[in-house]
């Protein structure tokens, strides 16, 4: 790493410092919410200076060896200062400016002090890094650490010869994954990663489960979103389950003997959890299950339903929730929902397949009484809570797999399509889609990493969570769309597989937390901000 950079560095983290103060005397005297765009743009700041420092201490940890991470670096840093100085893309149509927030004087310091890199022409670059690419070249992933390396070599194996075959044709006939993929994902330990080896799992930690769930949305988004419900259930048991409940379920769930569903979402409430109405009540030995969620992924093949519910109706808001650990049968093609008490309806999406979405009804549903989570009622918000972080770097980690798959399908197509007697790839407007797409992809999987370490160094890592979701899905989306645009007419044809990436890559901006509550999280996190 050369002092041009960690120079550069520091003239973002001082403008990001100087953003973070604006906001701060902006919101001494108003509501956050009526500061939205000030607060969110200064969040997608903060993201864009944390996806600097590690772009940074990844090209540290490798060294000069591999001439495509040098270029990444110097394409990275130049576009990021320059968006940071001129308008940061907080959407399609909406940037946020350094005027928005009174940083004129500010961007114009950063813009002088980094000059040598935003005002170079690039044009090289973006060539140079595509050809390398062409040439078969990809930047450093290594962890210099054996187990990593070898376990990201195993679910990539995996993922090339049982996914990726496969997946295109899934996702158009709406299958869910076969029930024979789902024991061989079992059988690798996807299902019980961060299980503790005590209940059957194998004890790693969130770097491992992001490296696990990258490869394997690599293949398919469906496939690497599986675990995710394993994720969520046995990361609730674990911190909020009793002896019992943990003893019985967390062995189950880690072998893949028991999948599990989140049931959380209702019509009308979206992500404010505070106003859910499904409602349980405790008569005699049973809980009785009454209301609406919607929403729930995989919930016809599941086995476990993670509700929460409404057990304490006379609590107002969060604390009236519990959460229920709710056992059902598997339902069949046939019979999706045969579970007394239940009944269910398939949404109908564009893309996200292989489990299926699903509106739910319960109608007197029962329980048993030692479904409680913990056996203490009104705790289910803050049991959901501890769980946010490590879903939300699961789903970064499920966004960075789309966004490689999108650059190697583009890379692929372009390699192979001529036109006007040579490849695209020659052509500087591909080239330059597909530096940009790496680029992308490198700062979110870098992002994304640093927010498994810090949340595997038990911190709370509610922003590092929220920007690495933040970076990862605006990343998917824009080389989801970058890649059909290299495909040109036939992106747009369903026989291709870009077409389904593309669709997959859209909802990561919007579950486990849409990106403006991703943006609310932050700003509202590192800045001492009114309700």
């Amino acid at each position: 790493m050369t002092v041009t950079y960690r120079t550069a560095l520091g003239a973002a983290q001082t403008y990001r410092d100087a953003a973070r103060a604006a906001l701060a005397d902006r919101l001494a005297a108003r509501r956050i919410d009526d500061e939205q765009r000030a607060a969110h743009g200064f969040a997608w700041v903060a993201t864009s200076v944390a996806a600097l420092e590690a772009l940074a201490d990844w090209h540290e940890l490798n060294g000069s060896a591999n001439p495509v991470d040098a270029l990444v670096v110097r394409l990275g840093f130049a576009e990021t200062l320059a968006q940071l100085c001129g308008g940061l893309p907080m959407g399609q149509n909406e940037l946020f400016r350094p005027a928005d927030l009174g940083l004129g004087e500010a961007a114009k310091v950063l813009a002088a002090a980094t000059a040598d890199l935003i005002e170079a022409d690039h044009a090289a670059t973006r060539a140079e890094l595509a050809a390398l690419l062409a040439a078969g070249q990809w930047p450093s992933e290594s962890f210099h650490d054996a187990e990593l390396d070898t376990i990201r070599d195993q679910f990539r194996k995996f993922t090339d010869a049982e996914i990726l075959p496969h997946a295109h044709k899934w996702h158009l006939a709406n299958a869910l994954i076969p029930d024979a993929t789902v024991q061989a994902m079992a059988d690798l330990g996807t299902f019980g990663v961060c299980i503790p080896e005590e209940f059957g799992g194998l004890g790693l930690d969130k770097l491992v489960m992001c490296v696990v769930t990258e490869e394997l949305s690599r293949g398919w988004i469906g496939a690497g979103s599986l675990g995710t419900r394993s994720e969520i259930a046995g990361e609730l048991i674990v911190l909020g389950g009793t002896a019992e409940q943990k003893a019985h379920w967390l062995p189950r769930i880690a072998s893949g003997e028991v999948l599990p569903t989140a049931v959380f979402t209702e019509p009308d409430t979206g992500s404010d959890l505070g106003s859910l109405q499904t409602r349980a009540r405790l008569v005699g030995d049973q809980w009785v299950i009454d209301g609406a969620k919607t929403w729930i992924t995989h919930a016809a093949r599941s086995d476990l339903m993670t509700l929460l519910c409404r057990t304490l109706p006379d609590e107002r808001g969060y604390a009236g929730l519990s959460m229920l650990l709710v056992p059902k049968p598997r339902g069949t093609e046939a019979t999706p929902f045969p579970a007394d008490g239940m009944s269910g309806s398939e949404i109908e999406v564009l893309g996200y397949r292989g489990m299926r979405e699903y509106a739910l009804q319960f109608d007197a549903m029962t329980a048993p009484e030692d479904a409680l989570l913990g056996g203490e009622q009104g705790q289910g918000f803050k049991q959901l809570m501890r769980t946010f972080e490590g879903a939300r770097i699961q789903t970064a980690a499920r966004a960075v797999g789309v966004a490689r798959r999108a650059l190697e399908l583009a890379l692929d197509y372009a390699l192979g399509r001529k036109q006007f007697g040579k490849a695209i790839v020659n052509f500087p407007r591909v080239a330059d889609k597909l530096a940009m797409s790496l680029v992308d992809f490198v700062l979110s999987r870098e992002l994304t990493y640093a927010a498994a370490r810090a949340k595997d160094t038990g911190k709370r890592c509610d922003i590092e969570a929220g920007m690495a979701k933040l970076i990862a899905a605006r990343t998917a989306w824009a080389n989801a769309d970058a890649a059909l645009q290299v495909h040109g007419g036939n992106g747009y044809a369903l026989e291709y597989e870009i077409s389904r990436v593309l669709c997959d890559a859209r909802i990561l901006n919007i579950f486990e937390g849409a990106a403006e509550i991703q943006a609310q999280v932050i700003a509202r996190g590192l800045v001492a901000a009114r309700n």
